[in-house]
C-alpha cells in the first residue's frame, strides 16, 4: 500500500531542527524558514549494502551555466524569506525596480518580457469577499490542481530526469522524495531501463528507476501526486511500460489512479534529436548493443558520446501510439511530451483529440542533460511562443523550460498551462540541500503564486488568462 500522508507540519523524518513545511497550505503571512548551517550541501554518496540502490553518485560542484543558479540556491536555503529583500534593510533602503528595463534571464523571450498586469476593478475579488464575508487575502488562493488526471497540491510537477549522470543518481532520488512530500507529480525520464537496468523487488540490487519510485512511494501522501514514466524508442525495445504495468510494486499506483505513461517525442534541450550522454569506454561497449556510440571527443579520449534515437512521428503515427497506450494500459494515464516545434499547435491538438490526459511542451529554455551547444543556443521555439501558438488548450497543457520562480510560472499559467515543471531548478535546489532544498524552493514559489494570483483579483490558477498579461513589444497578449 502507499504510505499514509505524513503530518504536513513536519519537514522530514530526521531533521528536527527544520522549520515547518507550509508551501501548500493557505498562507496568511510570509513563512520564515530556518537556514541550514552550511551554505552548500553536496549530495551524499549512495549507501553500500545489498539494499542500496545501484545508482551512480553525482560529483559535488553541480553547476547550471546560463541559469539563475545563485537565486535558486538562496531559495533552497531560506525558502519564502528569499521572496523579499533582506529585512535588515527595512527602513534604510527605498526599494524599487532594479532598472527601467531589467534584463530577462533567458535573453528577452516573450514569456520573460511579458508583465503581469492587475486590473483596478476586480469582480472575482468581490465574489470571494461575499463568499468569505470578509476581505480576501492572498492566503485564500487555492493552488490545488488536476494535473494530467492526478490531484496536485500545487500547479507544479517534477520534470523528467533521464539517464544522465546528474539525473539518475542520488540527487534524483532526493528530489523524488521531496516531490512526494509536496504532493506533486513526478516524471521519470527516458532510457533509465536500457542504461541502468530494471530489477524487481527482492533482487540484491535495485535499478535507478526503482530507487526513484520507492523513494517517492515512501513519502507519498494519500490522494495527491503520481508517477509518470516516459518511454522513447529504446525504452520501447526494452518494454519498459510492460515491465512496470505487470510489476506488483506498481499495483497501488494503478489502483489509486496515480500512474501515467508518457510518450516522449522530443525535448527542449535538443529539439529533433534523441537523448545524449557521455559514457566511459567500458560502459560504451555495453551500451553499443542498444544505442549508437560515437568517438566525437577524439580517438584517445576516455569518453564516448551515447546517442538515442528521437523516434519518427506523423499525425497518424501519434494517433496510433496513443490508441495503443490507452488500449494496452487502461489503468494508466496517457501523457505525451513534445519538443518546441514550429507545428506545436497541430501536435498538441492531435494528441488531445486522440485522448491524451496531458500534453507536455518542453520549451527551448528547458533541459537538464547533455546537448550540443548549437542546439542550446539556436534551435527550438521559446516556451512563451509555444504557448502563444497553442492558444486556448483543449485539454491539460503542461509547460516546462526555465521555470524557477513564481512570476514565470504565473505567466505560463495565464497563457493556458495547467501546471509548470521544475527541472534544472529542482536539481540545483536538491544539490544545495538534499533533504529539503526542493521543498524550500517550492515554498517560495507557492508564496509568489499566491501573492501574484491574488493581486490579479483571482483565487485559483485556473482563473488566470491572457488578459492578465501585457507584452511591451506586442501590446496585449492575444488569446
Amino acid at each position: 500500500m502507499i504510505p499514509a500522508a505524513p503530518v504536513v507540519e513536519q519537514r522530514g523524518d530526521d531533521s528536527a531542527s527544520s522549520a515547518p513545511l507550509t508551501s501548500y497550505l493557505p498562507l496568511t503571512a510570509p513563512v520564515s524558514v530556518s537556514t541550514p548551517a552550511a551554505a552548500t550541501v553536496s549530495a551524499p554518496s549512495t549507501p553500500s549494502g545489498p539494499s542500496a540502490p545501484s545508482t551512480p553518485s553525482v560529483p559535488s560542484g553541480l553547476s547550471a551555466p546560463g541559469f539563475p543558479e545563485a537565486q535558486v540556491r538562496a531559495r533552497a536555503r531560506t525558502g519564502s524569506a528569499a521572496v523579499f529583500p533582506d529585512p535588515a534593510a527595512y527602513g534604510a533602503h527605498l526599494f524599487g525596480p532594479a532598472a527601467p528595463a531589467a534584463p530577462a534571464v533567458f535573453g528577452g523571450d516573450a514569456l520573460d518580457r511579458t508583465r503581469i498586469v492587475p486590473p483596478v476593478f476586480m469582480p472575482e475579488r468581490l465574489e470571494k469577499l461575499i463568499d468569505l464575508a470578509r476581505e480576501p487575502e492572498f492566503g485564500d488562493v487555492d493552488l490545488t490542481a488536476r494535473v494530467g488526471g492526478f490531484t496536485a497540491r500545487l500547479p507544479l510537477y517534477l520534470s523528467a530526469f533521464g539517464s544522465t549522470r546528474a539525473g539518475s543518481g542520488d540527487l534524483a532520488v532526493h528530489a523524488s522524495r521531496q516531490a512526494a512530500r509536496l504532493g506533486i507529480p513526478m516524471v521519470i525520464g527516458e532510457n533509465m531501463v536500457p542504461v541502468h537496468g530494471y530489477r524487481k523487488a527482492g533482487d540484491a540490487t535495485r535499478s535507478a528507476l526503482r530507487a526513484r519510485v520507492e523513494a517517492y512511494l515512501e513519502a507519498a501522501p494519500d490522494g495527491a501526486g503520481g508517477i509518470v514514466v516516459q518511454q522513447s524508442t529504446e525504452d520501447a525495445d526494452s518494454e519498459v511500460w510492460n515491465l512496470l504495468y505487470s510489476d506488483p510494486a506498481f499495483r497501488p499506483l494503478l489502483e489509486t489512479g496515480r500512474l501515467a505513461f508518457e510518450l516522449k517525442t522530443g525535448q527542449g534541450a535538443k529539439p529533433g534529436l534523441g537523448g545524449m550522454t557521455v559514457v566511459g569506454s567500458a560502459e560504451a561497449e555495453q551500451l553499443a548493443r542498444r544505442f549508437t556510440v560515437r568517438e566525437v571527443f577524439g580517438e584517445d579520449a576516455p569518453q564516448r558520446l551515447r546517442c538515442a534515437t528521437p523516434g519518427t512521428f506523423t499525425e497518424e503515427i501519434l494517433r496510433q501510439q496513443l490508441r495503443f497506450m490507452r488500449n494496452n494500459f487502461p489503468k494508466a494515464r496517457t501523457w505525451v511530451k513534445f519538443h518546441p516545434g514550429r507545428d506545436i499547435e497541430k501536435a498538441a491538438r492531435t494528441a488531445w483529440a486522440a485522448g491524451a490526459d496531458a500534453v507536455t511542451v518542453d520549451g527551448a529554455e528547458g533541459g537538464t542533460g547533455w546537448a550540443p551547444g548549437v542546439f542550446l543556443d539556436q534551435v527550438g521555439l521559446p516556451l512563451g511562443e509555444c504557448l502563444r501558438r497553442i492558444g486556448r488548450p483543449e485539454g491539460c497543457l503542461l509547460a516546462t523550460g526555465g521555470i524557477w520562480e513564481g512570476g514565470r510560472a504565473v505567466r505560463a499559467l495565464a497563457l493556458g498551462a495547467t501546471a509548470v515543471g521544475l527541472g534544472r531548478a529542482a536539481l540545483v535546489a536538491v544539490d544545495e540541500d538534499p533533504e529539503h532544498g526542493l521543498e524550500r524552493l517550492v515554498e517560495a514559489m507557492a508564496l509568489e503564486l499566491r501573492l501574484l494570483i491574488s493581486a490579479l483579483g483571482k483565487y485559483a490558477p485556473a482563473a488566470l488568462g491572457p488578459d492578465d498579461l501585457w507584452d511591451p513589444v506586442q501590446g496585449a497578449v492575444p488569446c
